[in-house]
């Protein structure tokens, strides 16, 4: 009589947050799978469901509130983790049914709560079946990837409490990342997402540490990493693209750019600038040298004409004044930032901001937003606009069926566009044999504030 192996546990997950956090849920399952638990792609299926929250801002700490109501809703067996589990007693005084909470990178913590919440299903079998790989388990498509290279942060600005929430910088030994960088490129990525808190500290805390990777000693520092990373090739032969994020702007970050000119990394840098005026930076705690910023950024763009540089500021920060925000203004139309994003100024419990006098009144900072909006736009559209007429790289993230002509129309990202952040370019009439992660050049046809629209070049097929 054959052997009835056991139904595994199945584990729910809702991940909030940023792509950080989301790599904390990825890891979080990949670790309870190779203990023999499956995932629920629903409520109704899970034995018990995992809410990976956020809690930098107040708004997505009620957005996490939220999740985390509905999942006892709808399932009622609740295991919360994240940078909302610093604040265990609030969420137990709203949800005392909550199973167990845990913090932020708790993953052994997590994995405990699930073994106590809904024992696993092993046996003599199932614990023959081999451990999968640190990343079998992706929440985002095949690919593309998130590379997490540190955690914590050595930054105290006054607006933000992700050193109480993650603590201080912890880099990753430079050969882990790089090795698990190789494992996600041969299955199936095409493009690497490097994220940490502050990317440019990368190492910084292991006094920039050498370790012994294919015949070559590289540091864990950021401009070592950039250029290990460029030598790597998908399994056709082809590099992948390299997309560096969260990038303060240090003096090292000038040797990353010849590598977007040689083409090693994606010429694109996320920097968070947050503001330009000197007195609102010195009331931010961040560096106030935007003027140097300014000469750099021509500097950089002079080198790797293509540089796309998105960053976002937040406006109504405690005692921003109106000339401040002029300041702001002014400057924005000197770097010409390609991609924006806009933040009112939040208090957020903890953060030392909230002591400041002068706090800026509610109708102010959404006028000052609107206006921020507005200059942006029109940059963006301006400079989406000079792509017209040009033939661009598009990795391709979705397509879409065919319409009552027969007509195909998908939609990807140029090398200007992070997942999820910034704009899309939209396909019309591709082929049927053209599938997610192709990567294709296509022909800039129009454009709008935000996004670009165009047709595959049947020349560069």
């Amino acid at each position: 009589m054959a052997t009835q192996l056991p139904e595994p546990k199945r584990i729910g997950m809702v991940s909030l947050g940023c792509p950080k956090a989301l790599v904390d849920s990825e890891r979080i399952l990949t670790r309870l799978r190779a203990d023999g638990y499956a995932m629920s792609p629903d409520y109704a299926g899970a034995d018990v469901v995992l809410v990976n929250t956020c809690g930098f801002l107040d708004s997505a700490k009620e957005e996490s509130l939220e999740a985390i109501g509905e999942a006892i809703n709808e399932n009622g067996r609740v295991i919360v983790t994240g940078c909302m589990g610093e604040e265990a007693e609030m969420i137990r005084a709203r949800f005392p049914q909550v199973l167990a909470i845990t913090g932020a990178h708790q993953y052994e913590d997590v994995v405990e709560a699930v073994h106590e919440a809904a024992p696993p299903s092993q046996g003599p079998y199932i614990d023959l079946i081999p451990q999968p790989s640190e990343h079998d388990i992706k929440l985002t498509p095949r690919h593309y990837s998130y590379l997490k290279i540190s955690e914590g942060c050595n930054h105290s600005c006054a607006f933000c409490i992700i050193p109480q929430l993650r603590g201080k910088l912890a880099s990753r030994r430079i050969d882990a990342v790089l090795r698990e960088a190789e494992k996600l490129v041969a299955a199936g990525t095409k493009e690497l997402l490097v994220i940490s808190q502050d990317t440019s500290a990368y190492g910084v805390d292991t006094r920039h540490e050498t370790k012994p990777w294919k015949g070559r000693e590289p540091r864990a520092h950021m401009t070592d990493l950039a250029r290990e990373l460029g030598q790597l090739r998908t399994p056709d032969g082809h590099a992948p693209w390299v997309r560096l994020h969260y990038v303060y702007p240090y003096p090292h970050v000038d040797a990353v750019i010849p590598l977007m000119a040689e083409g090693l990394l994606t010429p694109y840098l996320d920097i968070p600038f947050q503001h330009a005026a000197p007195k609102v930076l010195k009331a931010m705690r961040r560096p106030a040298n935007e003027a140097k910023v300014l000469e750099r950024i021509h500097k950089w763009r002079a080198i790797a004409p293509d540089l796309t540089i998105r960053s976002s500021f937040v406006v109504g920060f405690p005692g921003e004044t109106e000339e401040d925000f002029q300041y702001l203004l002014d400057w924005l139309e000197e770097a010409q930032l390609d991609r924006v994003g806009g933040f009112r100024f939040e208090p957020v419990a903890g953060a030392a901001a909230n002591d400041l006098p002068d706090p800026v009144p509610e109708e102010v900072k959404e006028e000052r937003f609107a206006r921020l909006m507005d200059v942006t736009a029109r940059i963006s559209t301006a400079k989406l606009a000079a792509k017209v007429g040009r033939t661009l790289p598009v990795i391709i993230d979705e397509v879409g069926e065919p319409d009552e002509d027969g007509d195909i129309g998908a939609t990807g990202r140029s090398q200007a566009d992070a997942p999820e952040i910034d704009g899309a370019v939209y396909l019309r009439n591709v082929p049927d044999t053209l599938a997610a992660g192709d990567i294709v050049q296509v022909e800039v046809e129009e454009a709008d504030a935000h996004d670009l629209f165009g047709v595959i070049n049947p020349a560069l097929k």
